[in-house]
């Protein structure tokens, strides 16, 4: 056989597949783009290179007051000794335990629920939904079974941050799904209260409907009947979520052949079993990403309570930053959410990832 002639089970040659072949294409494809490449990782070394000289070789770890950080990097002794009011606010010393087991009893729920092969997943995330809510509003405010009562002013922190954001994303999901249904109903009654609900609610900013939940809206209620400010804030969190999420579901409605309707109604499904069984686990599937993504923009307008009187993880370090103990360190302070909030917005984002992998059904090449 001729030594050139064509051998179907040998690789490709290296330098034209894999990461080699990236580089090549994407960032020396031309002497230009070669010489800008370069120079811009240079530069992308040196300002890494500086980060962790600032952060890390440089920073402060140990000490209990200002004179312990010596200015030449990043005093994260300032971090340690305010990282209580970082998770929990001024919720007092002396019960921290209970938000302690909050934190303890949410990361297992997550866990169980993320792992790929637990038994009996549907019952922990029915016990997730219904019940869990009802013990962490017992243990964390108290006056029952024996807990001394802490008003919620004295919540705030990463405990506010996250109380916020679960309640938003759990409860808007479904009044979501419910909104979408209805502007896709064929009863015109339905179709145009719902239309008329998430457009209003569309078109007004969070910060917006979180002022009105706290100050304009006991101004009509009688005294007797005035509530809680953290209540009022997650109601209308959930309710100005819930309109996105709604037409993020009516997208994935609508991306959903026309065949799949008509398949299940040749079963003989009635309407509630179609949506359930066939049409709406298609349309949650394709939504995926943008599910996640309003998932992510609702955690990180949390930081907006600060305007009704609220300290989430952001407004405990702002309000850090004006300690006279320790001026200077604003750069800490933010540095640190920034990172919280990043924490959790990228494992959403993988996991988003990873849900997305699993349920995929159809045929890759």
């Amino acid at each position: 056989m001729n030594k050139h002639s064509f051998r179907p089970d040998l690789p490709p040659p290296v330098n034209t597949t894999g990461a080699i072949e990236w580089l090549r294409k994407n960032l020396f494809s031309s002497p230009l783009n070669s010489l800008t490449s370069i120079v811009l990782g240079l530069l992308i070394m040196a300002g890494i290179g500086s980060i962790i000289e600032w952060a890390v070789i440089n920073a402060d770890w140990v000490g209990t007051s200002r004179s312990d950080c010596s200015k030449e990097g990043a005093c994260w002794v300032f971090i340690k000794m305010r990282i209580d009011q970082f998770l929990y606010g001024f919720y007092p010393s002396d019960q921290l335990w209970r938000p302690q087991l909050f934190y303890a009893t949410l990361a297992v729920f997550i866990s169980l629920l993320a792992i790929n092969k637990v038994p009996g997943k549907l019952w922990i995330w029915l016990i997730f939904v219904n019940i869990y809510p009802f013990f962490v509003a017992a243990l964390l405010y108290g006056n029952v079974f024996g807990l001394p009562l802490v008003e919620t002013h004295l919540w705030g922190g990463l405990l506010i941050t996250l109380i916020i954001a679960i309640v938003g994303i759990v409860v808007s999901l479904p009044i979501g799904i419910m909104l979408a249904l209805g502007r896709r109903s064929t009863m015109p009654v339905i179709r145009g209260l719902c239309t008329l609900y998430i457009e209003i609610w569309r078109g007004v900013p969070l910060i917006t409907v979180l002022f009105m939940a706290s100050v304009m809206l006991p101004l009509f209620l009688d005294a007797e009947m005035e509530t809680d400010k953290l209540f009022r804030a997650l109601v209308g969190v959930v309710l100005f979520s819930a309109a996105y999420m709604a037409e993020v579901v009516r997208g994935g409605l609508q991306a959903i052949p026309n065949g799949q309707y008509e398949a299940a109604d040749a079963l003989g499904l009635n309407y509630w079993k179609k949506m359930a069984l066939v049409v709406l686990p298609q349309a949650l599937k394709i939504s995926i990403p943008a599910i996640v993504n309003t998932f992510i923009g609702l955690f990180k307008d949390t930081s907006l309570v600060l305007i009704i009187g609220m300290f989430d993880v952001l407004g405990i370090g702002q309000a850090a930053n004006t300690d006279p103990n320790w001026l200077g360190f604003a750069t800490e302070s933010y540095v640190f959410v920034a990172l919280v909030f990043w924490g959790f917005c990228f494992s959403m984002s993988r996991y988003s990832i990873y849900l997305e992998q699993k349920l995929h059904t159809g045929h890759k090449l």
